[in-house]
């Protein structure tokens, strides 16, 4: 009796949503779950697009897993994760973002019936953290290096390592004409880190394949003044002058004054006004470069001067393309025209302006350093050119780790079966529990070649038969045998060119296990609403309190003396 007397616990704030045990567990895999069946579909050369329209109005129309995932606005905590693995797939190896969720779902899923029969998820962890293992070791081992070959054989396979990355885009139908572009684009920049010293820029109109790739820095004519059409387009080995002042008539500090006795005084500040623009400018021209950009404003004044001394002009020039410029010409922004010496100009082969649809570019080609590249896009859509750019992005990245980590596999779902076959293998051979869960992993991995052949309209049942089998046979030969999304039975990855570098699986599998195992591992939420509203309602306290003070002490600033 004393027993049921007990008064019971309060330990969390009234109103506080907790959900916890098994029950919760299985709604977390419900909504990764969800999470993955939305970019599903976009796996593959095959792949759908989504097209995501927000609240502002913009539309997106995409097949980049990452950029699906971001646009997505999801509010449930647990699939977040998924959101943040497709991320820093992202970032880390551009491409393979689709995949790595495909796989955390997939994981989780193959979980969910052993949770629901009472396994414990540490027991699940485990076992999936030792596969993951056991599958990376096997990537390594079928990788294949393709260091030592000489440029031209190198850029051949990097070339083929871009068109397996951009046969799943919007751009697949022109996949080598870009691939052997952003080859081009990588290998001019060499062992730069810095991504942003490849531009892209976008020009509507035209067809895909009127985009052209720069050797050196390409970018939009700037705002021009009056005068500017008198100015020579177009340079042979120039000297160029970067700066970063404003070559214009300052206007004076906001109730600056300056009081005179004599009115013949006016005019000598008159003077001196112009005298310290013309003096820039004079310095400028003595440089002996050819070519002056700035990043802030060139006046009409400075415009019209340039052009009568032959010499081109454009300010406004947007730090990112100056900051190219610089380090393709190998010219340093100048902060003053004092002492500017021939160290700090840089200089390139040509100069010219080049009319791009319906568009003016400025473009420096033939630069000493080398470490730009500028790809210029046209296409008829605005969206379809964004989506271009960001198919690009991911081939570029592709293809700089292909650089960096010299080693590729086979793609087409090939890698996956043979992972998925060994760790069927190796499960066999352990006894206990975790055999199973070895097992559900190594059927997870099963559907990248299952979704390959979905989305291409094929039996997915039969391909994956006849997969299972080539991958079975004891003399190895099978290994490297994935979907043939062309004839819709199988065939040897490799030999077709079908090839994506190791990081790429590496990574996918590193980062959905990881994703799939904190999910596992977590088997409570709290969710306290009261904290949300309690920050609403500080935040406006303090912005009414601020207004009220503000209007009781209007007047009360400085001694103003009253008239």
């Amino acid at each position: 009796m004393s027993a049921m007397m007990q008064p019971q616990i309060i330990l969390l704030k009234e109103g506080t949503d907790t959900s916890q045990g098994k029950a919760q567990l299985v709604s977390n895999i419900n909504a990764c779950t969800a999470v993955a069946d939305v970019v599903r579909t976009t796996l593959g050369p095959r792949g759908m697009d989504k097209l995501i329209h927000d609240d502002k109005g913009s539309v997106t129309i995409s097949n980049d897993g990452a950029t699906i995932m971001k646009l997505l606005d999801i509010v449930h905590p647990a699939a977040k994760i998924l959101v943040d693995i497709a991320k820093s797939q992202d970032s880390e190896v551009g491409d393979g973002t689709t995949t790595v969720v495909l796989l955390a779902g997939e994981f989780l899923k193959e979980a969910k019936p052993f949770i629901e029969d009472g396994v414990h998820p540490q027991n699940l962890i485990r076992s999936y953290r030792i596969a993951s293992n056991l599958a990376l070791e096997k990537v390594k081992e079928l990788a294949v290096s393709i260091e030592g070959k000489s440029l031209e054989e190198k850029k051949s396979l990097l070339a083929k390592c871009a068109a397996t990355t951009l046969s799943s885009k919007l751009i697949g139908g022109e996949k080598e004409f870009f691939a052997s572009m952003v080859v081009d684009a990588v290998i001019a920049i060499g062992h730069e880190d810095r991504l942003n010293m490849i531009g892209i820029k976008k020009v509507p109109g035209g067809n895909m394949r009127d985009s052209f790739l720069v050797n050196g820095v390409a970018f939009k004519k700037t705002f021009s003044y009056a005068g500017f059409e008198q100015q020579p387009k177009k340079f042979l080995n120039p000297k160029i002058l970067l700066l970063n002042i404003e070559l214009e008539l300052k206007s004076e500090k906001e109730n600056a004054e300056i009081r005179l006795s004599d009115p013949s005084q006016y005019q000598s500040i008159v003077d001196a006004e112009w005298n310290i623009i013309y003096d820039k400018l004079d310095k400028c021209v003595q440089s002996g470069a050819k070519v002056v950009l700035s990043r802030l404003a060139i006046g009409d004044l400075a415009t019209q001067y340039f052009a009568d001394r032959d010499i081109f002009c454009a300010g406004r020039v947007t730090e990112e393309d100056l900051q190219r410029v610089a380090a393709a010409t190998g010219g340093t922004v100048q902060t003053s025209v004092n002492n500017v010496i021939d160290e700090v100009l840089g200089t390139c082969e040509l100069f010219e302006e080049r009319q791009v649809g319906n568009e003016r570019f400025n473009i420096f080609s033939g630069c000493p350093s080398g470490l730009t590249a500028t790809i210029v896009l046209r296409g008829g859509a605005d969206q379809f050119i964004e989506e271009a750019e960001r198919s690009l992005h991911d081939a570029i990245m592709i293809v700089r780790r292909a650089m960096k980590n010299s080693t590729v596999v086979a793609g087409g779902g090939a890698i996956d079966m043979e992972i998925s076959r060994y760790l069927r293998q190796h499960a066999r051979t352990i006894a206990g529990k975790s055999q199973l869960f070895i097992n559900s992993y190594a059927k997870a991995l099963e559907v990248i070649p299952r979704q390959l052949c979905d989305n291409a309209g094929f039996d997915a049942t039969d391909v994956l038969n006849k997969l299972r089998q080539k991958h079975a046979l004891q003399s190895g030969e099978g290994a490297n045998y994935g979907v043939d999304i062309n004839t819709g039975g199988i065939a040897d990855s490799f030999a077709n060119f079908v090839w994506e570098p190791a990081v790429v699986k590496i990574n996918a599998i590193n980062a959905a296990t990881e994703a799939a195992c904190l999910i596992l591992s977590v088997d409570e939420t709290v969710k306290n609403p009261k904290s949300e509203s309690a920050q609403g309602e500080a935040a406006a306290s303090a912005m009414g309190g601020r207004g009220r003070g503000g209007a009781g002490f209007r007047g009360r600033g400085r001694g103003m003396r009253r008239r």
